[in-house]
């Protein structure tokens, strides 16, 4: 705050006495929850691809199976990606694993429920949202679920998430991640703007660019750090109409609402209107979860960015969370990992062929702040 000199006499003491103007609520709670256990050979955590397989591999081979994703569906990504496995669109291959894995008896799938500790014995938390989401629930229906599940092993296959780019004004109302960007014009069937621009330092943001151009929304630019994006990209690009800003740096946002982005190239300045700008920084994996016990995550520099490193005892990791970008290596990754687990058991997992899909290489350059910006950043 400016200036500086008047913090300790004006604005601490201020901001003090604020904290705790807020009245808590006197009434008692109104909804109800409650706690339960369960106990399982392997817990999977995250149903998207890697899971997805994982759970088909270990239920095939008899061992009692839990699969909980955080989603109302299974599929991840998936759900958001224009991509086919087998030669048919991903959602086939996601209705068919889950309509096999719902008819095993020895799985149990847990939709709606977040695993968010993990704990000595092999024992993890998580929270089941069961009524949250109705308009009115039924009679004696719990608001949530406390689970306590017991696994001999586990099998964390719980994606990644994107990086932003650092920038003052990024955090303009308009301002989104590419995954965002990708969910509403994929998933939901929704431009979330007349004019879309992109900013990024790697391949995903582009295929995130064509999936949303291709379900309506108009692309107005693709701005790459990279000074020369690999060709294929550039021709898809190019096809589409999209305009390519290579080796650019978006350096403001302008607008109440964003009305337009300033961008910086070795040329100089450029305003372009846009209304909606979808930022990625790369991916990151999830290691939350790996780390409970002390381990640390470790630098990968082909993902430019960290991966799960000792991991606590019984626990694996398979897919996005472990680094593996390509939709090809999350369906392998998941299948060995889950046959390795259950073997460790004493069942037998079948021979399962592995779907066919892409296998995408991770096309990156580090890049985390735009230098020489004004105005705020935020950080996320």
């Amino acid at each position: 705050m400016w200036p500086a000199a008047l913090w300790e006499k004006l604005y601490e003491p201020t901001i003090r006495k604020a904290a705790g103007l807020g009245r808590a609520a006197e009434a008692a709670d109104p909804d109800s929850y409650e706690k339960a256990f369960a106990f399982c050979d392997l817990l999977v955590v995250g149903g998207g691809a890697s899971g997805l397989m994982a759970a088909l591999v270990a239920g095939r081979s008899g061992a009692r199976v839990i699969l909980a994703d955080e989603d109302f569906r299974l599929g991840g990504r998936l759900l958001s990606e224009k991509t086919d496995i087998d030669d048919g669109p991903a959602l086939r291959f996601v209705a068919e694993a889950e309509a096999e894995l719902q008819a095993l008896p020895n799985v149990t799938l847990m939709r709606r429920t977040t695993v968010f500790g993990a704990y000595d014995g092999g024992t993890y938390g998580a929270v089941e949202r069961v009524g949250d989401h109705l308009p009115v629930p039924a009679p004696f229906m719990p608001r949530q679920r406390y689970w306590k599940i017991v696994a001999k092993r586990s099998l964390v296959c719980a994606g990644a998430i994107d990086r932003p780019i650092v920038f003052g004004g990024n955090d303009r109302p308009g301002v989104m991640s590419v995954q965002a960007l990708r969910s509403y014009a994929v998933r939901y069937g929704v431009s979330p703007g007349q004019r879309i621009a992109v900013f990024a330092n790697n391949g995903y943001a582009w295929s995130a660019a064509f999936d949303a151009a291709a379900a309506g929304a108009q692309i107005v630019a693709i701005v790459d750090v990279r000074p020369e994006p690999p060709a294929i990209q550039l021709e898809r690009a190019k096809k589409r109409g999209i305009r390519v800003i290579a080796g650019g740096e978006v350096v403001a946002t302008s607008g109440k609402l964003l009305s337009a982005v300033t961008v910086r190239t070795a040329r100089g300045t450029e305003r372009i209107a846009a209304d909606v700008l979808a930022i990625s920084g790369g991916t990151s994996p999830n290691v939350g979860l790996t780390s409970h016990f002390g381990g640390k995550p470790v630098y990968n520099p082909d993902i430019a960015g960290f991966v799960p490193g000792a991991l606590p005892p019984g626990m694996r990791v398979a897919g996005a969370a472990d680094g593996d970008f390509s939709l090809a290596r999350c369906l392998a990754g998941g299948a060995a990992r889950a046959a390795d687990a259950v073997g460790d058991l004493g069942f037998a997992a079948q021979a399962t062929p592995v779907p066919q899909a892409r296998d995408n290489p991770v096309t990156i350059a580090p890049f985390w702040h735009v230098q020489d910006t004004k105005g705020a950043a935020f950080v996320d």
